[in-house]
């Protein structure tokens, strides 16, 4: 099985590819390029997820710039919690979720694992990958569901909240203010 969608950024410039393909080993693999003007400065970013049977992310990759700063790093989640480029990150060792979050993608796995009823809400921390510090630090995250395709989210440490749509692939056709599925034709 391979889910395939691109988005078109809605508040800057650019645009971003993911795919989603089944592994031999019975988990998925997310794959993405991004290409985006940041504060007027050009942006590309190649990035992957590593995802068992459960929807638990287990390693995670991001190569590309920003402006001429060049960057390769390798997340890892072990028995002892996460490390970013081999170093453990103390205190993110109780999250299971790995968000990007200059991309749609990484929200796709949380709402794939955690079944939500129309209109409950859940809370799903996650490890989250800053591009501009090259960091990973716990990030706070609420979704409602609001009807059978979208949910309402909140991130009170980025203080960004909107609507989420999904589309039947489980990824986002529309993220709130930030990114709209482009589709063929």
């Amino acid at each position: 099985m391979n889910e395939f969608v691109f988005w078109r950024r809605l508040d800057v410039p650019g645009h971003d590819m993911a795919v989603l393909s089944a592994t031999a080993t019975g988990g998925w693999l997310l794959q993405g390029h991004a290409v985006f003007s940041e504060a007027g400065v050009p942006t590309g970013l190649r990035y992957e997820v590593e995802l068992d049977t459960r929807w638990h992310s287990r390693a995670g990759r991001v190569q590309g710039f920003v402006g001429s700063r060049g960057f390769d790093h390798v997340i890892r989640r072990h028995d002892e919690g996460w490390s970013l480029d081999g170093s453990l990150v103390p205190h993110l060792g109780h999250l299971v979720d790995l968000d990007f979050g200059f991309t749609p993608a990484t929200n796709m796995q949380q709402l794939r694992r955690v079944p939500i009823d129309i209109g409950q809400g859940v809370h799903l921390p996650a490890v989250w990958f800053d591009v501009d510090a090259g960091t990973l630090t716990e990030l706070p995250q609420f979704y409602r569901r609001e009807s059978e395709t979208t949910y309402w989210y909140e991130s009170p440490t980025t203080a960004f909240e909107g609507l989420i749509e999904l589309a039947p692939s489980g990824f986002a056709r529309l993220y709130s203010t930030l990114w709209e599925e482009e589709r063929p034709g």
